[in-house]
This record gives C-alpha cells, structure tokens and sequence, in this order.
C-alpha cells in the first residue's frame, strides 16, 4: 500500500504523483485585447456608416488635420487591388494569416504579454476588416482621415490602427528575443 491516493495516470502515490501541468495564462491578456479591439472597429465603423454618409464627403474633426470621411476600401492596406477577385484572394490571404497568427499565439511561452498582446491586436483588427469583407461587396469601411491640404495619410478605421500597432509591437518582440539569443 502507498502512503496516499493512487494516480490514475502514472500509478504513483503520494508524494510520488506528478504536479498537475502549469496554467498558460496568456489568454488573460489575448482575448480581452482582441475583443476589445473587434468590438471597438465593428461599433466605430456602424457608427461612421450611420453618421458620415453619404460616403466621400469629409466632416472636419480638428480643422483640416483630422477628418472623419467615410469611404470603402475593396482593396487591402493604402487601396492594393488584385482586379475583380480582390475580395476573395484577400479573405483566402487573412485566413491563412490568421492561421499563422494562431500557430504563434498557441507556441507562446507563458507569461509573454507583449507577444500576446501584439498577436491579439493582429488578430482583433484581421477579423475586423475581413467581417465588412464578408458582409459588403464595397469592402472595408475606412473613416479616419489625416493630413494637411492635399497631403493626406489614405483613410484607415480602428483594425488598421491595431493591425499597424500590433505588426510593430510584435517586431519589436521579435527583434528584442533574437537579440537576447
């Protein structure tokens, strides 16, 4: 007889039987951030669509340096198009970005918020634009919209932000890790 209750695992008792497996807390910061995100580009993008229309017309936020301005990017990032199948080839290309993301989010150690919070800003903002893919053939909806005069950033909404944020951020980590190495 052992000197406590068997493991049903490893046959061991007692003092012999193996610690429970550690906790991976990295979903405590990765799906908070990425819903947030999610949520934040659904509702201003609804809400850009609700007040700003009809598209192309700018509304002066902060002079002519910060305007809201509805409009509807078919395209990937500063208006790329890939011809009349653009809307396919870039939800087949967010798909397999998406996967890649997953493969890094799920091969984090522990414990690596930054990485994790870079990957849910990537994800969080994917999934935003690939929804108005999926639900509009006109494509993205884009509202924000700097510049002065005629020198213009192209129009970007809430996922391109935490997309941008989240590609840096996690080169950042990246660079960081291999120079550690």
């Amino acid at each position: 007889m052992g000197s406590g209750p068997a493991d049903l695992v490893t046959g061991t008792t007692g003092a012999h039987a193996a610690a429970p497996p550690a906790v991976n807390t990295n979903g405590v910061v990765f799906w908070p951030v990425a819903v947030v995100v999610l949520v934040a580009d659904l509702l201003t993008k609804a809400l850009a669509e609700a007040a700003l229309g009809p598209a192309g017309f700018p509304h002066r936020l902060f002079g002519d340096a910060v305007r809201l301005n509805l409009v509807y990017n078919p395209g990937a990032a500063f208006g790329l198009t890939l011809g009349p199948y653009s809307r396919a080839i870039f939800l087949a290309l967010t798909a397999v970005i998406l996967r890649v993301l997953w493969s890094l989010y799920k091969t984090t150690p522990d414990r690596h918020d930054r990485r994790v919070f870079a990957l849910a800003l990537l994800v969080g903002g994917a999934v935003g634009n690939a929804v108005d893919r999926v639900r509009s053939p006109m494509g993205v909806v884009d509202f924000l919209d700097i510049g002065f005069g005629p020198h213009r950033w192209p129009t970007f909404n809430i996922a391109d932000v935490a997309v941008t944020t989240g590609a840096a951020l996690l080169f950042a980590v990246f660079w960081r890790e291999e120079q550690q190495a």
